[in-house]
């Protein structure tokens, strides 16, 4: 069972791509500890300050496990003006 992960703006950039695919199932704390390795410091210091969404609802509850077929946005702060 997988989930997709959508990765925008300084986010992308510091991943490398737009989106992939990880296990369901865990929590979304878990899920960015294997993003970390997968794709190093840089994406850490991104994903430290990002806000995320799961099927497009703001995740409040960091450990409850993330369903198979999810959508999880990280979204960077953005600057604006």
């Amino acid at each position: 069972m997988q989930l997709t992960v959508r990765y925008f703006a300084g986010a992308r950039a510091a991943a490398g791509r737009a989106e992939e695919t990880a296990p369901a199932g865990r929590s979304l704390d878990e899920l960015l500890d294997e993003l970390t390795g997968r794709h190093g410091e840089r994406l850490a210091m991104v994903l430290k300050a990002a806000s995320f969404l799961v099927d497009g609802v703001a995740c409040h509850d960091r450990q409850a496990p993330l369903p198979a077929g999810a959508t999880v946005d990280v979204l960077p702060p953005f600057a604006g003006g």
